[in-house]
């Protein structure tokens, strides 16, 4: 085992972007995330879903030729991520993986379509092509955990020496189908939602592209610090196809899992980003699971009220914004916070405020009891 452990190599964040209705870079979303200036708006229009709804929407785009609206966020968000790195990685040593829940699921909606259109392998490998990543890539839909573990599965392939860089890109537009579905679930929020607290109402749904490049070779490195990203687990309730676990035990088992796995010290965290999602069931299970595992006094901040629940984005560009948070040394707040709302206690941080501590955890769970835990390091 130790023999094994020593021929791991180490993992790192090397570039990023995330593409959403706040900006299409990643500093103005962290701005933007840090001073609490949300995306989500009261948004009618009777071709999405009959009544008002509250959403974070993405304005006009550019759609690529030969490629469809989620297609053409998705290779946009790559391009600014990749614009620092570009000519620099060996692309013969690169991983493409895709996050999303729906994909192209909204042109079956116009009936102008065909079985290639929708599949997500099939837009992974139009993607992966445009940009010369010729590797077979990896489609990873795992309801609300993608983004969380196509990062671990890409920390893995890199760490086992597979390849030597991963380029994962997050990404989900809504249509009717997406948000009909959320509201026939009662989960969907008819204000701005509010993570963990006391009077929230269900969630906000979110349209967004995040991309972030993790490499084994530190010399590629764009950013201020080093930062690490570690081995995450990942679990299942075994409880609901909708509903989350009722004790947190599962999610518990992936948190610390991945504490001790990583030699990590509870009181060297700076901060967990949660699911968070503003949702009756999962913010309890949450909570109920930060206790069991022992971090329940960590500051805990959820961006759901800022991004919207971006599904298949949203483990990406909530891992995004947690890094920038280590290399700012700051904790986001968790915005539209103002009285806990759940049945054991949790250290939601409500303020932008500072911290020196080196490690970041994000939490995920999503349908199907399924829950995922990487975390991030300044090495």
């Amino acid at each position: 085992m130790e023999k094994d452990c020593e021929l791991m190599r180490r993992v790192y964040a090397i570039a990023d972007n995330i593409f959403s209705p706040i900006a299409e870079n990643t500093k103005d979303n962290f701005i933007a995330a840090a001073n609490s200036k949300t995306a989500i708006k009261k948004h009618s229009n009777s071709d999405i879903f009959s009544t008002p709804f509250f959403a974070s929407l993405l304005g006009k785009i550019e759609v690529h030729n030969g490629f469809s609206r989620f297609e053409s966020v998705c290779i946009s968000s790559i391009e600014n991520a990749l614009k620092p790195i570009e000519n620099l990685l060996n692309k013969s040593e690169t991983i493409f993986i895709l996050s999303s829940t729906k994909g192209n699921v909204e042109l079956i909606e116009n009936g102008n379509y065909t079985k290639a259109d929708i599949s997500l392998f099939n837009s992974a490998k139009k993607v992966a092509n445009k940009f010369s990543l010729n590797n077979q890539p990896i489609v990873v839909s795992n309801a609300c955990i993608s983004g969380v573990l196509a990062i671990n599965i890409a920390q893995q392939l890199l760490a086992n020496g597979s390849y030597k860089h991963a380029v994962i890109c997050g990404a989900d537009v809504l249509s009717k189908f997406v948000i009909s579905g959320f509201h026939a679930l009662g989960a969907a929020s008819s204000e701005i939602c509010k993570p963990f607290d006391k009077n929230r109402a269900g969630i906000n749904l979110g349209e967004c592209a995040a991309t972030i490049v993790l490499s084994t070779e530190e010399k590629l490195n764009t950013f201020p610090k080093k930062i690490e990203v570690g081995k995450g687990f990942t679990t299942n309730d075994s409880n609901h196809i909708s509903g989350p676990s009722r004790t947190g035990a599962e999610l518990a088992f992936a948190i610390q899992k991945t504490i001790s796995e990583n030699q990590i010290a509870i009181d060297e965290i700076s901060f967990v980003n949660a699911h968070g999602t503003a949702t009756l069931f999962n913010d309890e299970m949450e909570a109920k699971a930060f206790n069991l595992s022992g971090i329940a006094q960590v500051p805990t901040n959820s961006t759901k009220a800022i991004t919207g629940h971006t599904l298949g984005a949203a483990g990406v560009v909530e891992s995004i914004l947690s890094i920038h948070s280590l290399l700012e040394n700051k904790i986001l707040p968790s915005t539209n916070f103002s009285e806990l709302g759940t049945t054991v206690p949790v250290n939601v941080n409500a303020q932008y405020i500072s911290s020196e501590k080196s490690v970041a955890l994000k939490t995920a769970s999503g349908f199907g009891g399924c829950n995922a835990v990487t975390f991030f390091k300044i090495a």
